[in-house]
């Protein structure tokens, strides 16, 4: 079955879309950037949808987290505007399951993804855990394994200098090519459901005034 995918991402310090097809890029826009997702998304979306002419899509794929707060919203809030106009649906994808589709098969070895929180924290993803840990506490390795993400650098180099069998990979940002494969294989049911809704691993930072809302003005 040939699958065409419309792939979107703005989960981290990269904007990209792409039209992939039975895994071959049909056209494809790409900034690495950590700011102005929500204004550069839709118009590679845009560019992409046009470059590929009248391909029928299948599918919209996005980024769900972990990442950037808003780009993670501009980049779900524009796949599902796309999807709800063309009647497709909208397939969910984690930083860490496209990375790890950008990877060769790594026989035993478990991938984390390490993405950076900007607090000292890094976000882990490790099988279908998402957790926030310090960079000085981060949880002991059961076995080898293998990092990739944003903040694979810094969560490697802790790993080996504590003597853990780690090794550093050169996946650090998605790309959309990546983005689409993962969905592929969610569309498959070769990974498990997911929900087109975002990951935040941390509460929110806006908090509602300790006195509640100020009632609406009188009309």
């Amino acid at each position: 079955m040939t699958l065409r995918v419309l792939a979107l991402d703005a989960a981290l310090a990269r904007c990209s879309a792409a039209v992939v097809a039975d895994g071959a890029v049909v056209a494809e826009r790409c900034e690495d950037t950590d700011r102005g997702h929500a204004a550069l998304l839709p118009v590679m979306a845009q560019a992409v949808l046009d470059e590929a002419g009248n391909l029928p899509l299948d599918c919209v794929a996005v980024t769900v987290g972990p990442g950037s707060f808003t780009g993670i919203r501009a980049g779900l809030a524009l796949a599902h505007g796309i999807a709800l106009g063309l009647g497709v649906p909208v397939i969910a994808v984690t930083v860490g399951e496209a990375l790890a589709a950008m990877l060769p098969p790594l026989p035993n070895r478990t991938l984390w993804t390490a993405t950076d929180s900007r607090r000292d924290r890094v976000f882990l993803e490790i099988g279908d855990t998402i957790a926030a840990h310090a960079l000085t506490a981060l949880p002991a390795p059961t076995g080898p394994v293998a990092i990739a993400g944003d903040a694979s650098i810094v969560v490697t180099a802790w790993l080996a200098a504590r003597n853990y069998d780690v090794m550093l990979t050169n996946a650090r940002l998605p790309t959309a090519l990546a983005v689409a494969t993962a969905a592929a294989e969610r569309f498959a049911g070769r990974l498990p459901p997911r929900d087109a809704q975002p990951v935040y691993v941390d509460p929110p930072e806006a908090k509602l005034p300790a006195g509640g809302l100020r009632p609406p003005p009188l009309a």
